[in-house]
Parts: structure tokens; sequence; C-alpha cells
């Protein structure tokens, strides 16, 4: 499995180098213990339409084991993973990440979390360790960074796509976060993804 490194930065951050679940008593456990069998039976199958099924599986797979994990973490735990469990920062984390370009303010996020402004301040500053506004400035950041990557949009679209009033504006937040402008963070992106597309091929696995 991969992912788009910008946009996955803070929620990998989250993640311990391995983790570990039991699926022996837990009701979806013998789901997961099945569908893991099929696709190491099905690995090797060229039957039509495997590999899409078994990528999707996999991330079924991820996100059900992943969910195991997050229910499991002990009541003292900090970080993204069991800010996404708190109601209230769970909710906040959702609002940002499915519209981001929205012009949330603390007061509209604590008013959909359904708690005061200060409340949500500090319960977010206790999971995150960072004010919710500097989350959101810094989630939108990493969506340009991936937009700048894989899109022809010009810095100003991109700017206006991830919540900012102004281009100038975007500009000066982009390189305190990445230290080099966005039209040098774009054409650094492709000369090093020009290299790597004819480069010999090397494997990678992950855990």
């Amino acid at each position: 499995m991969a992912c788009e490194p910008h946009l996955s930065r803070v929620f990998l951050s989250g993640l311990p180098r391995v983790f570990k679940v039991s699926i022996r008593n837990d009701a979806s456990g013998r789901w997961l213990e099945n569908s893991i069998r099929f696709s190491v039976d099905q690995a090797d199958a060229s039957r039509a339409g495997g590999e899409a099924v078994l990528a999707k599986l996999s991330e079924a797979l991820f996100v059900q084991t992943l969910r195991l994990y997050i229910a499991h973490l002990p009541p003292e735990h900090t970080g993204w993973l069991a800010g996404a469990r708190d109601p209230e920062v769970g909710k906040t984390l959702a609002l940002m990440h499915r519209n981001p370009s929205h012009p949330w303010t603390i007061a509209a996020l604590a008013q959909e979390a359904g708690v005061s402004r200060s409340v949500l301040a500090e319960r977010f500053r206790h999971y995150l360790n960072e004010p919710p506004m500097a989350y959101l400035t810094r989630w939108r950041l990493q969506l340009g960074a991936q937009m700048l990557g894989s899109t022809s949009y010009s810095v100003a679209q991109i700017a206006a796509e991830v919540g900012y009033e102004s281009e100038a504006a975007f500009n000066r937040a982009f390189k305190r976060e990445f230290t080099v402008p966005p039209a040098r963070f774009r054409s650094q992106w492709r000369s090093a993804h020009a290299t790597s597309s004819i480069s010999p091929k090397t494997e990678r696995s992950s855990v």
C-alpha cells in the first residue's frame, strides 16, 4: 500500500511503526480472518479484476484493523489517532478535512463540535499539541503542495482551492512551511519525479 506523503504526513506521524490487534474477540474478527485468507488465496490468481479486488480489500482490511487499534487505545493516549477518537476533536478534524477551503474560525468549529472555544482549543492542544487553526493552516498547505505536484493549476488557483483569499498570503504561508515558494517547490518536485521515473526500479516493502 502507498499514500501521498504530503497529505498523509499528519496521519502517518500518529501511527506506530508496528501495531498489533487481536481479532479473536471482536465481532468483525471472523470477517477479517476470512478476508486475509481470501487475499492469500487470490494473490497469484490471474482472474479478470483480481488486482482491483485485492487492492480494495487491502484498503478495507487496513481501515478495519486501524479502527480496532484506535478503539483499544489507552485513555491517556494522545496523538492524531486518539484525537480522532475523541468526539469533539474528531468532529473538528473531520470538518477540516472534508471542507478545508471553508472560512473556518475557532468559533465556528467550536459551534459545530458543540463545545466552547476554550474547551475545543484545550482538547485539541491536548491531543495534537497545537491549536485548531494552526492545524488547519498546515493541512491547507499540505493540500496545496500535493496540488502543485499533481495538477497544472496556477498558484493563484491552488491558493483559492485550499482556502486562501490571495495568492500573496498563500505564498508567504507556503514558504514558512516548506522553506521555498510554491513555484520553486513545483519545479523541484517535477525535477525529482522526472529523475526517479528514469532511474532503475528498486523493490520496497513496508509493514
